[in-house]
């Protein structure tokens, strides 16, 4: 009697078990929104800083973003944790 109560045990215990791993992940009710844009530095008022080329093809980076040219904004806060700067494949691809 004993072995058919572990039968039923371990059924029951792989029926929920199967269960767990096959349900939808639900979302911390304070996560934002998937479509919602994350908060960027200037949002939360640090520095932002921005990389573009000029007339001469040098990269120049500036806090302030330069009229009529593309640019694109360098991530501060990952900077400072990495310490390094990665070339934007976009602007090398230019060279």
């Amino acid at each position: 009697m004993r072995l058919a109560w572990a039968f039923v045990a371990g059924a029951l215990g792989a029926g929920v078990l199967a269960w767990w791993q096959a349900r939808e992940p639900q979302a911390p009710a304070s996560a934002p929104a998937s479509d919602a844009m994350p908060p960027t530095a200037a949002d939360r008022g640090g520095l932002v800083l921005y990389r573009w080329r000029d007339e001469h093809g040098v990269v120049q980076v500036t806090d302030a973003p330069p009229e009529g040219r593309p640019y694109t904004v360098v991530d501060v806060a990952a900077l400072e944790r990495r310490n390094t700067i990665d070339p934007n494949p976009a602007l090398e691809a230019g060279r």
